[in-house]
């Protein structure tokens, strides 16, 4: 029983840790605009998608495909940007317009992506083809490695971006004060655009790790929007730092109540441990106690 424990929350560990960069692309948009995009989910099924697509159509490799999808998938990020949230911006509208249209976007993209691949569900090779590693009675696959170190090289990543360069500085000046910003010369528009491309591409990378464990298709984005919100709200909303540990809490709790209650209860502790954030600490785990 304990051995089953201990690979559960392992499993857990690595399914939260797609929930933290989803997460982590909500905390990014919300951060440069205040805008809370539910269109997230649909990055991450595009990266899965889009991945797949090139390595049967096109018989590239995995690597050159995976790459391929992120750029397609940022592009398609600047591109809702452009086209939903700069003209609801321009007229000032409110934040549930905004959560609407994002809404609505991610049911068109999950549309145009059913009449251009159907309905059947995808899967990846995994990145190492090697049996798992025997731990202390632990079987550790590669792609948990793959999923857990490349989440950390991108918080890293991240993480010197907004301290180190112009233009993450101009991001996070935005995220402070938007109109102080524009006064010091910093495009906010153009912040805006770029932050949304950031957060395609890190819903992709997700996608792209999570793919060859499970299966995607055209319905699999909004899962996994709610998971990621889910995950920045219990590590406070706009903390990306915040939003990874929130996401491997989601993971293990979920894991948990698999073992002990049985898979259909797998969303009600999602549910529960966002009821529990809201009452008991609505700032969530990196946030101010209150």
């Amino acid at each position: 029983m304990l051995d089953l424990l201990a690979q559960s929350i392992l499993s857990g560990v690595g399914v939260g840790a797609i929930y933290g960069l989803i997460g982590i692309g909500f905390c990014v948009i919300y951060n440069a605009s205040g805008i809370v995009n539910f269109a997230q989910g649909a990055f991450v099924m595009l990266g899965g998608m889009l991945t797949h697509a090139v390595m049967t159509k096109l018989g590239w490799p995995l690597p050159v495909a995976a790459v391929i999808a992120v750029i397609v998938v940022a592009a398609s990020g600047v591109l809702l940007e452009r086209i939903v949230v700069r003209p609801l911006w321009n007229r000032g509208s409110t934040m549930f317009v905004m959560i609407l249209a994002t809404l609505a976007a991610q049911i068109v993209v999950e549309r145009m992506t059913l009449i251009a691949a159907g309905d059947q569900p995808r899967s990846l090779p995994v990145f190492t083809d090697l049996a798992p590693l025997r731990i202390f009675g632990l079987a550790i696959s590669f792609q948990f490695l793959w999923i857990v170190g490349c989440s950390v090289v991108v918080i890293a990543g991240l993480a010197l971006f907004f301290s180190s360069t112009k233009t993450g500085k101009a991001m996070r000046a935005c995220s402070i004060n938007r109109d102080a910003a524009a006064l010091q010369g910093i495009r906010v528009s153009r912040m805006l655009a770029l932050a949304f491309a950031l957060s395609a591409a890190l819903g992709a990378v997700a996608g792209i790790l999570i793919t060859p464990t499970q299966y995607t298709a055209f319905n699999v984005g909004v899962p996994f929007a709610i998971s990621g919100f889910i995950a920045a709200i219990v590590g406070g909303f706009g903390r990306p730092l915040g939003a990874f540990a929130g996401g491997i809490l989601l993971g293990v709790a979920q894991a948990l109540a698999i073992v002990f209650l049985g898979s259909a209860f797998k969303n009600v502790a999602a549910l529960s441990i966002l009821l529990l954030f809201l009452f008991v600490r609505p700032t969530g785990l990196l946030g101010p106690a209150k």
